[in-house]
Protein backbone atom coordinates (compact mmCIF):
# COMPACT_ATOMS: atom_id res chain seq x y z
CA UNK A 1 0.00 0.00 0.00
CA UNK A 2 1.56 3.71 -0.51
CA UNK A 3 1.15 6.01 1.86
CA UNK A 4 -1.78 7.70 0.74
CA UNK A 5 -3.60 4.65 1.01
CA UNK A 6 -2.54 4.37 4.19
CA UNK A 7 -3.66 7.52 5.82
CA UNK A 8 -6.90 6.83 4.15
CA UNK A 9 -7.34 3.88 5.18
CA UNK A 10 -6.72 5.29 9.17
CA UNK A 11 -8.81 8.60 8.47
CA UNK A 12 -11.76 6.10 7.26
CA UNK A 13 -11.36 3.68 10.39
CA UNK A 14 -11.24 6.74 12.86
CA UNK A 15 -13.96 8.78 11.51
CA UNK A 16 -16.12 5.21 11.21
CA UNK A 17 -15.07 4.46 14.50
CA UNK A 18 -16.11 7.84 16.13
CA UNK A 19 -19.22 7.34 14.16
CA UNK A 20 -19.95 4.06 15.58
CA UNK A 21 -19.08 5.69 19.14
CA UNK A 22 -21.86 7.90 18.55
CA UNK A 23 -20.59 10.57 21.27
CA UNK A 24 -19.77 12.89 18.86
CA UNK A 25 -21.81 15.16 16.16
CA UNK A 26 -21.76 13.06 12.43
CA UNK A 27 -21.29 16.53 11.00
CA UNK A 28 -18.09 17.18 13.06
CA UNK A 29 -16.36 14.16 12.84
CA UNK A 30 -17.28 14.15 8.72
CA UNK A 31 -15.14 17.71 8.13
CA UNK A 32 -12.58 16.37 10.89
CA UNK A 33 -12.00 13.33 8.36
CA UNK A 34 -11.64 15.85 5.81
CA UNK A 35 -9.75 18.42 7.04
CA UNK A 36 -7.05 15.39 8.56
CA UNK A 37 -6.86 14.36 4.58
CA UNK A 38 -6.42 18.07 3.19
CA UNK A 39 -3.50 19.17 5.48
CA UNK A 40 -2.03 15.26 5.37
CA UNK A 41 -2.26 16.33 1.39
CA UNK A 42 -4.28 12.92 0.51
CA UNK A 43 -6.76 15.28 -1.14
CA UNK A 44 -6.13 18.62 -3.13
CA UNK A 45 -7.98 21.71 -1.93
CA UNK A 46 -9.71 22.09 -5.20
CA UNK A 47 -11.26 18.51 -4.66
CA UNK A 48 -12.26 19.83 -1.11
CA UNK A 49 -13.37 22.65 -2.68
CA UNK A 50 -15.76 20.62 -5.37
CA UNK A 51 -17.09 18.71 -2.70
CA UNK A 52 -18.73 21.45 -1.02
CA UNK A 53 -20.41 22.59 -4.46
CA UNK A 54 -21.51 19.38 -5.36
CA UNK A 55 -24.76 19.29 -6.88
CA UNK A 56 -25.94 17.11 -4.35
CA UNK A 57 -25.46 20.03 -1.85
CA UNK A 58 -26.85 22.36 -4.15
CA UNK A 59 -30.07 20.62 -4.99
CA UNK A 60 -30.18 19.41 -1.39
CA UNK A 61 -29.64 22.88 0.23
CA UNK A 62 -32.43 23.92 -2.49
CA UNK A 63 -34.97 21.50 -1.58
CA UNK A 64 -34.72 21.77 1.97
CA UNK A 65 -35.51 25.53 1.96
CA UNK A 66 -38.81 24.72 -1.09
CA UNK A 67 -39.51 22.14 2.01
CA UNK A 68 -39.40 24.98 4.23
CA UNK A 69 -41.48 27.18 2.62
CA UNK A 70 -44.24 24.44 1.97
CA UNK A 71 -44.35 24.02 5.71
CA UNK A 72 -44.41 27.57 7.00
CA UNK A 73 -46.61 28.18 4.68
CA UNK A 74 -49.29 25.60 6.45
CA UNK A 75 -49.74 23.58 3.26
CA UNK A 76 -48.55 20.16 4.60
CA UNK A 77 -50.31 21.22 7.92
CA UNK A 78 -53.67 21.20 5.99
CA UNK A 79 -52.95 17.87 4.46
CA UNK A 80 -52.42 16.14 7.64
CA UNK A 81 -55.72 17.23 8.74
CA UNK A 82 -57.34 16.15 6.20
CA UNK A 83 -55.92 13.30 6.43
CA UNK A 84 -57.09 12.57 10.23
CA UNK A 85 -60.74 13.34 8.96
CA UNK A 86 -60.63 10.48 6.86
CA UNK A 87 -58.61 7.77 9.56
CA UNK A 88 -61.58 9.18 11.28
CA UNK A 89 -64.39 8.18 9.26
CA UNK A 90 -62.31 4.69 8.13
CA UNK A 91 -61.19 3.45 11.56
CA UNK A 92 -57.92 1.58 11.28
CA UNK A 93 -58.01 1.45 7.33
CA UNK A 94 -58.07 5.51 7.14
CA UNK A 95 -54.55 4.98 9.63
CA UNK A 96 -53.05 2.96 7.23
CA UNK A 97 -54.53 5.34 4.41
CA UNK A 98 -53.27 8.33 5.72
CA UNK A 99 -49.76 6.51 6.23
CA UNK A 100 -49.60 5.51 2.61
CA UNK A 101 -50.09 9.41 2.14
CA UNK A 102 -47.35 10.18 4.40
CA UNK A 103 -45.24 7.15 2.17
CA UNK A 104 -45.89 9.26 -1.60
CA UNK A 105 -45.24 12.66 0.06
CA UNK A 106 -42.16 11.37 1.54
CA UNK A 107 -41.11 10.39 -2.05
CA UNK A 108 -40.48 14.21 -2.48
CA UNK A 109 -40.07 16.14 0.93
CA UNK A 110 -38.13 15.50 3.34
CA UNK A 111 -39.57 12.67 5.80
CA UNK A 112 -38.98 14.31 9.09
CA UNK A 113 -41.24 16.89 9.07
CA UNK A 114 -43.72 14.59 7.28
CA UNK A 115 -43.82 11.99 10.19
CA UNK A 116 -43.03 14.81 12.94
CA UNK A 117 -46.31 16.10 11.76
CA UNK A 118 -48.66 12.75 11.32
CA UNK A 119 -47.19 10.23 14.39
CA UNK A 120 -49.19 12.92 16.85
CA UNK A 121 -52.05 12.36 14.46
CA UNK A 122 -51.75 8.64 14.11
CA UNK A 123 -50.90 8.29 17.97
CA UNK A 124 -54.26 10.37 18.71
CA UNK A 125 -56.23 8.81 16.31
CA UNK A 126 -55.49 4.80 17.50
CA UNK A 127 -56.73 6.12 21.13
CA UNK A 128 -60.17 7.49 19.85
CA UNK A 129 -60.38 4.32 18.10
CA UNK A 130 -58.78 2.18 20.96
CA UNK A 131 -56.26 1.04 19.22
CA UNK A 132 -52.65 1.20 20.52
CA UNK A 133 -50.47 3.55 18.67
CA UNK A 134 -47.89 0.75 18.78
CA UNK A 135 -49.36 -0.74 15.99
CA UNK A 136 -49.04 2.35 13.73
CA UNK A 137 -46.10 4.19 14.37
CA UNK A 138 -43.35 2.09 13.98
CA UNK A 139 -45.17 1.03 10.51
CA UNK A 140 -45.39 4.70 9.77
CA UNK A 141 -41.61 5.36 9.81
CA UNK A 142 -40.83 2.38 7.84
CA UNK A 143 -43.26 3.77 4.88
CA UNK A 144 -42.23 7.24 4.86
CA UNK A 145 -38.77 5.68 4.70
CA UNK A 146 -39.67 3.53 1.53
CA UNK A 147 -41.14 6.52 0.25
CA UNK A 148 -38.30 8.06 -0.17
CA UNK A 149 -36.75 5.21 -2.52
CA UNK A 150 -39.23 6.31 -5.31
CA UNK A 151 -38.07 9.44 -6.87
CA UNK A 152 -34.01 10.79 -6.77
CA UNK A 153 -34.79 13.54 -4.62
CA UNK A 154 -36.65 11.31 -2.15
CA UNK A 155 -33.91 11.23 0.42
CA UNK A 156 -30.09 12.95 0.55
CA UNK A 157 -28.45 9.50 -0.19
CA UNK A 158 -30.42 9.17 -3.50
CA UNK A 159 -28.42 12.38 -4.39
CA UNK A 160 -25.53 11.67 -2.69
CA UNK A 161 -25.21 8.30 -5.19
CA UNK A 162 -26.19 10.08 -7.95
CA UNK A 163 -23.53 12.59 -7.08
CA UNK A 164 -20.60 10.12 -6.21
CA UNK A 165 -21.79 8.36 -9.84
CA UNK A 166 -20.75 11.42 -11.45
CA UNK A 167 -17.60 11.99 -10.58
CA UNK A 168 -16.86 8.51 -11.31
CA UNK A 169 -17.62 9.13 -14.66
CA UNK A 170 -20.93 7.30 -14.74
CA UNK A 171 -23.96 8.81 -16.55
CA UNK A 172 -26.35 11.09 -13.95
CA UNK A 173 -29.50 9.40 -13.26
CA UNK A 174 -32.94 11.09 -14.45
CA UNK A 175 -35.56 12.13 -11.07
CA UNK A 176 -38.13 9.36 -11.86
CA UNK A 177 -35.28 6.29 -13.26
CA UNK A 178 -35.42 4.47 -10.15
CA UNK A 179 -39.07 4.93 -9.16
CA UNK A 180 -40.26 1.49 -10.53
CA UNK A 181 -37.68 -0.16 -8.27
CA UNK A 182 -38.65 2.05 -4.93
CA UNK A 183 -42.25 1.57 -6.11
CA UNK A 184 -41.70 -2.20 -6.31
CA UNK A 185 -39.74 -2.07 -2.81
CA UNK A 186 -42.60 0.18 -1.02
CA UNK A 187 -45.42 -2.39 -2.05
CA UNK A 188 -43.93 -4.99 -0.72
CA UNK A 189 -42.55 -4.01 2.39
CA UNK A 190 -46.05 -1.97 3.00
CA UNK A 191 -47.94 -5.30 2.48
CA UNK A 192 -45.92 -7.04 4.60
CA UNK A 193 -46.07 -4.43 7.12
CA UNK A 194 -49.81 -4.61 7.12
CA UNK A 195 -50.70 -8.19 6.84
CA UNK A 196 -47.75 -9.30 9.47
CA UNK A 197 -45.84 -6.47 10.67
CA UNK A 198 -48.99 -4.52 12.62
CA UNK A 199 -49.93 -8.05 14.10
CA UNK A 200 -47.04 -9.09 15.62
CA UNK A 201 -46.93 -5.70 17.03
CA UNK A 202 -50.22 -6.26 18.47
CA UNK A 203 -49.50 -9.49 19.83
CA UNK A 204 -46.87 -7.57 21.59
CA UNK A 205 -49.00 -4.87 22.61
CA UNK A 206 -51.61 -7.61 24.31
CA UNK A 207 -48.73 -8.99 26.14
CA UNK A 208 -47.99 -5.53 27.25
CA UNK A 209 -51.07 -4.85 27.96
CA UNK A 210 -51.74 -8.36 29.98
CA UNK A 211 -48.57 -7.76 32.13
CA UNK A 212 -49.39 -3.78 32.51
CA UNK A 213 -52.92 -4.99 34.34
CA UNK A 214 -51.07 -8.05 36.09
CA UNK A 215 -48.55 -5.13 37.34
CA UNK A 216 -51.15 -2.86 38.31
CA UNK A 217 -53.73 -5.53 39.77
CA UNK A 218 -50.32 -6.48 42.33
CA UNK A 219 -49.44 -2.59 42.63
CA UNK A 220 -53.53 -1.51 44.01
CA UNK A 221 -53.15 -5.23 46.56
CA UNK A 222 -49.90 -3.41 47.85
CA UNK A 223 -51.38 0.22 47.89
CA UNK A 224 -54.68 -1.94 49.76
CA UNK A 225 -52.48 -3.69 52.38
CA UNK A 226 -50.79 -0.25 53.24
CA UNK A 227 -53.80 1.56 53.31
CA UNK A 228 -55.04 -1.32 56.10
CA UNK A 229 -51.78 -1.51 57.96
CA UNK A 230 -51.79 2.75 58.19
CA UNK A 231 -55.47 2.75 59.75
CA UNK A 232 -54.13 0.20 62.16
CA UNK A 233 -51.16 2.63 63.06
CA UNK A 234 -53.74 5.27 63.22
CA UNK A 235 -55.87 3.49 65.61
CA UNK A 236 -52.78 3.28 68.11
CA UNK A 237 -51.33 6.79 67.59
CA UNK A 238 -51.77 9.01 70.16
CA UNK A 239 -54.40 12.24 69.53
CA UNK A 240 -52.68 14.97 67.56
CA UNK A 241 -49.51 13.16 65.91
CA UNK A 242 -49.76 13.25 62.27
CA UNK A 243 -51.23 10.55 60.09
CA UNK A 244 -49.47 8.07 58.00
CA UNK A 245 -48.69 10.11 55.03
CA UNK A 246 -50.35 12.94 55.95
CA UNK A 247 -47.68 16.17 56.43
CA UNK A 248 -44.13 15.05 56.92
CA UNK A 249 -44.28 14.01 53.02
CA UNK A 250 -43.53 16.24 49.97
CA UNK A 251 -44.85 15.68 46.35
CA UNK A 252 -42.34 16.67 43.75
CA UNK A 253 -44.41 16.08 40.84
CA UNK A 254 -41.87 14.14 39.02
CA UNK A 255 -44.39 11.29 38.71
CA UNK A 256 -46.15 12.98 35.83
CA UNK A 257 -42.25 13.90 33.89
CA UNK A 258 -42.31 12.14 30.79
CA UNK A 259 -38.33 11.47 29.95
CA UNK A 260 -36.95 11.37 26.36
CA UNK A 261 -40.45 12.59 25.05
CA UNK A 262 -39.68 14.15 21.73
CA UNK A 263 -39.45 17.81 21.35
CA UNK A 264 -41.64 18.46 17.98
CA UNK A 265 -40.51 21.30 15.42
CA UNK A 266 -41.71 24.47 16.75
CA UNK A 267 -42.62 25.77 13.14
CA UNK A 268 -44.08 22.03 12.94
CA UNK A 269 -47.80 23.13 11.93
CA UNK A 270 -48.37 26.99 10.86
CA UNK A 271 -51.91 28.32 9.88
CA UNK A 272 -52.43 28.20 6.50
CA UNK A 273 -51.95 30.92 3.91
CA UNK A 274 -53.48 30.48 0.90
CA UNK A 275 -51.36 32.56 -1.43
CA UNK A 276 -47.74 31.77 0.10
CA UNK A 277 -49.01 27.74 -0.47
CA UNK A 278 -49.67 27.91 -4.11
CA UNK A 279 -46.73 29.50 -4.44
CA UNK A 280 -44.30 27.31 -2.68
CA UNK A 281 -46.20 24.59 -4.50
CA UNK A 282 -46.14 25.96 -7.87
CA UNK A 283 -42.27 26.16 -7.65
CA UNK A 284 -41.79 23.11 -6.17
CA UNK A 285 -43.75 21.36 -9.13
CA UNK A 286 -42.02 23.30 -11.51
CA UNK A 287 -38.81 22.45 -10.11
CA UNK A 288 -39.67 18.07 -10.56
CA UNK A 289 -40.99 19.11 -14.18
CA UNK A 290 -38.00 20.57 -15.46
CA UNK A 291 -35.85 17.79 -13.86
CA UNK A 292 -37.74 15.36 -14.65
CA UNK A 293 -38.35 16.51 -18.35
CA UNK A 294 -34.50 16.79 -18.30
CA UNK A 295 -35.11 20.88 -19.09
CA UNK A 296 -32.50 21.49 -16.20
CA UNK A 297 -30.60 19.24 -13.84
CA UNK A 298 -31.88 18.59 -10.30
CA UNK A 299 -29.26 20.87 -8.84
CA UNK A 300 -29.35 24.06 -11.00
CA UNK A 301 -33.75 23.55 -10.68
CA UNK A 302 -33.79 23.56 -7.19
CA UNK A 303 -31.46 26.31 -6.42
CA UNK A 304 -33.18 28.54 -9.24
CA UNK A 305 -36.72 27.54 -7.72
CA UNK A 306 -35.26 28.49 -4.14
CA UNK A 307 -33.92 31.95 -5.32
CA UNK A 308 -37.43 32.15 -6.63
CA UNK A 309 -39.39 32.23 -3.31
CA UNK A 310 -37.05 34.91 -2.20
CA UNK A 311 -37.46 37.01 -4.47
CA UNK A 312 -41.09 36.33 -4.69
CA UNK A 313 -40.78 36.94 -1.07
CA UNK A 314 -42.63 33.94 -0.32
CA UNK A 315 -39.87 33.24 2.30
CA UNK A 316 -37.70 35.78 3.46
CA UNK A 317 -33.73 35.26 3.60
CA UNK A 318 -33.67 34.87 7.19
CA UNK A 319 -36.27 31.96 6.52
CA UNK A 320 -34.55 30.19 3.96
CA UNK A 321 -31.19 29.95 5.77
CA UNK A 322 -33.12 28.81 8.93
CA UNK A 323 -34.52 25.63 6.24
CA UNK A 324 -31.02 24.69 4.98
CA UNK A 325 -30.24 22.32 7.47
CA UNK A 326 -26.77 22.62 7.84
CA UNK A 327 -25.80 19.75 9.82
CA UNK A 328 -26.87 17.47 6.94
CA UNK A 329 -25.27 19.52 3.99
CA UNK A 330 -21.97 19.45 5.61
CA UNK A 331 -22.31 16.11 6.91
CA UNK A 332 -22.56 15.14 2.57
CA UNK A 333 -19.92 18.01 2.07
CA UNK A 334 -17.29 16.25 4.52
CA UNK A 335 -18.08 12.64 3.64
CA UNK A 336 -17.54 13.30 -0.32
CA UNK A 337 -14.23 14.61 0.64
CA UNK A 338 -13.40 11.03 2.50
CA UNK A 339 -14.75 9.28 -0.52
CA UNK A 340 -12.85 11.31 -2.72
CA UNK A 341 -9.87 10.18 -1.06
CA UNK A 342 -10.80 6.52 -0.98
CA UNK A 343 -11.39 6.72 -4.89
CA UNK A 344 -8.21 9.25 -5.96
CA UNK A 345 -6.10 6.79 -3.84
CA UNK A 346 -7.09 3.46 -5.08
CA UNK A 347 -8.66 2.24 -2.48
CA UNK A 348 -12.56 1.84 -3.94
CA UNK A 349 -10.50 -0.29 -6.66
CA UNK A 350 -8.92 -2.18 -4.24
CA UNK A 351 -11.77 -3.18 -2.51
CA UNK A 352 -13.49 -3.90 -5.67
CA UNK A 353 -10.93 -6.40 -6.67
CA UNK A 354 -10.89 -8.62 -3.34
CA UNK A 355 -14.42 -8.74 -3.96
CA UNK A 356 -14.07 -9.95 -7.09
CA UNK A 357 -11.70 -12.45 -6.52
CA UNK A 358 -14.93 -14.08 -4.00
CA UNK A 359 -17.86 -13.41 -6.37
CA UNK A 360 -16.63 -13.63 -10.12
CA UNK A 361 -17.47 -17.34 -10.15
CA UNK A 362 -20.92 -16.66 -9.51
CA UNK A 363 -21.85 -13.87 -11.76
CA UNK A 364 -23.24 -10.28 -11.55
CA UNK A 365 -26.39 -11.12 -9.43
CA UNK A 366 -24.29 -12.82 -7.19
CA UNK A 367 -22.50 -9.72 -6.74
CA UNK A 368 -25.13 -7.25 -6.47
CA UNK A 369 -26.83 -9.89 -4.08
CA UNK A 370 -23.72 -9.24 -1.96
CA UNK A 371 -23.50 -5.61 -2.00
CA UNK A 372 -26.95 -4.81 -1.25
CA UNK A 373 -26.25 -6.93 2.10
CA UNK A 374 -22.97 -5.36 3.58
CA UNK A 375 -24.73 -2.23 2.69
CA UNK A 376 -27.85 -2.75 4.54
CA UNK A 377 -25.35 -4.03 7.15
CA UNK A 378 -23.96 -0.96 7.07
CA UNK A 379 -26.32 1.29 7.25
CA UNK A 380 -27.79 0.04 10.23
CA UNK A 381 -24.56 1.10 11.87
CA UNK A 382 -23.38 4.32 10.31
CA UNK A 383 -24.92 6.78 8.72
CA UNK A 384 -26.69 6.93 5.30
CA UNK A 385 -24.40 9.48 3.74
CA UNK A 386 -21.30 7.69 5.31
CA UNK A 387 -22.42 4.37 3.23
CA UNK A 388 -23.08 5.84 0.67
CA UNK A 389 -19.85 7.21 -0.04
CA UNK A 390 -18.07 4.22 1.59
CA UNK A 391 -19.91 1.91 -1.27
CA UNK A 392 -20.59 3.83 -4.14
CA UNK A 393 -17.01 3.86 -5.43
CA UNK A 394 -16.67 0.49 -5.10
CA UNK A 395 -20.12 -0.68 -6.79
CA UNK A 396 -18.77 1.40 -9.78
CA UNK A 397 -15.20 -0.32 -9.80
CA UNK A 398 -17.18 -3.91 -8.97
CA UNK A 399 -19.24 -3.48 -11.89
CA UNK A 400 -16.84 -2.29 -14.66
CA UNK A 401 -14.61 -5.28 -13.22
CA UNK A 402 -16.82 -7.66 -14.21
CA UNK A 403 -18.13 -6.06 -16.69
CA UNK A 404 -21.27 -5.22 -16.88
CA UNK A 405 -23.43 -1.97 -16.13
CA UNK A 406 -22.32 -0.21 -12.84
CA UNK A 407 -26.09 0.92 -12.88
CA UNK A 408 -27.82 -1.70 -11.13
CA UNK A 409 -25.39 -1.88 -8.67
CA UNK A 410 -25.78 1.57 -7.92
CA UNK A 411 -29.59 1.70 -7.66
CA UNK A 412 -28.82 -1.30 -5.13
CA UNK A 413 -26.49 1.35 -3.27
CA UNK A 414 -29.18 3.91 -3.33
CA UNK A 415 -31.94 1.45 -1.98
CA UNK A 416 -29.98 -0.48 0.38
CA UNK A 417 -28.41 2.80 2.21
CA UNK A 418 -31.77 4.20 3.29
CA UNK A 419 -33.41 0.34 4.11
CA UNK A 420 -32.56 1.40 8.43
CA UNK A 421 -35.34 -0.97 9.44
CA UNK A 422 -34.07 -3.13 12.38
CA UNK A 423 -32.76 -0.48 14.78
CA UNK A 424 -34.66 2.28 16.51
CA UNK A 425 -31.21 4.67 15.39
CA UNK A 426 -30.76 3.85 12.23
CA UNK A 427 -33.03 7.02 10.52
CA UNK A 428 -33.93 10.16 12.71
CA UNK A 429 -38.19 9.14 12.05
CA UNK A 430 -37.46 5.92 13.88
CA UNK A 431 -35.78 7.13 16.91
CA UNK A 432 -39.09 9.81 16.40
CA UNK A 433 -41.58 6.96 16.89
CA UNK A 434 -39.41 4.94 19.08
CA UNK A 435 -39.69 7.57 22.00
CA UNK A 436 -42.95 7.85 21.19
CA UNK A 437 -44.57 4.72 21.48
CA UNK A 438 -42.76 3.45 24.22
CA UNK A 439 -41.26 0.85 21.64
CA UNK A 440 -38.35 -1.48 23.30
CA UNK A 441 -35.18 -1.77 20.91
CA UNK A 442 -36.40 -5.81 20.36
CA UNK A 443 -39.46 -4.25 18.59
CA UNK A 444 -37.22 -3.12 16.13
CA UNK A 445 -35.62 -6.40 15.92
CA UNK A 446 -38.18 -8.47 15.60
CA UNK A 447 -40.17 -5.96 13.04
CA UNK A 448 -36.84 -4.45 11.24
CA UNK A 449 -35.29 -7.53 9.93
CA UNK A 450 -38.00 -9.32 8.62
CA UNK A 451 -38.37 -6.15 6.64
CA UNK A 452 -35.17 -5.67 5.85
CA UNK A 453 -34.67 -9.33 4.07
CA UNK A 454 -38.14 -9.16 2.15
CA UNK A 455 -37.10 -5.64 0.80
CA UNK A 456 -33.96 -7.23 0.30
CA UNK A 457 -35.27 -10.14 -1.95
CA UNK A 458 -37.68 -7.95 -3.80
CA UNK A 459 -34.88 -5.67 -4.79
CA UNK A 460 -33.17 -8.28 -5.83
CA UNK A 461 -35.82 -9.54 -8.26
CA UNK A 462 -36.65 -5.87 -9.47
CA UNK A 463 -33.67 -4.06 -10.13
CA UNK A 464 -31.85 -6.84 -12.82
CA UNK A 465 -35.58 -6.32 -14.41
CA UNK A 466 -35.43 -2.40 -14.54
CA UNK A 467 -31.56 -2.20 -14.75
CA UNK A 468 -30.42 -5.01 -16.73
CA UNK A 469 -26.66 -5.97 -16.30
Amino acid sequence: MTLDQIIALLVLVAVVGVLIHGRVRADVVALSGAAALLILGVVRPVEVQSAFASPAVIALAGLFVIAYAIELSGLLGLMIRQATRLAVRFGATGVWMVMGLCGLLGGFLNNTPVVVLAAPVVRDVAKTLKLSPKRFLMPLSHISVMGGLMTLIGTSTNLLVNDMARNAGQPVFSIFEITPVGVGIALVGTMWLYFVGARQLGRAVAADEAEQARLAAAEEAKREQMRREAERKRLRLPFGLPRFGESRSSEDGSGDAHLGDVELFSAADRPFELKRALISAGVFVLVVVCAGLGLAPIAAAAFAGAVALILLKVITPEEAYAGLRPEILLLIAGMVVVGVAIEVTGLADAGAQSLISVLEPFGPLAALIVLYGVTLFATELLSNATVAVLITPIAVALAESLGVDPRPFLVAVMMAASAAFATPFGYQTNVLVYQMGGYSYMDFVRIGVPLNLITWATAMVVIPIVFPF
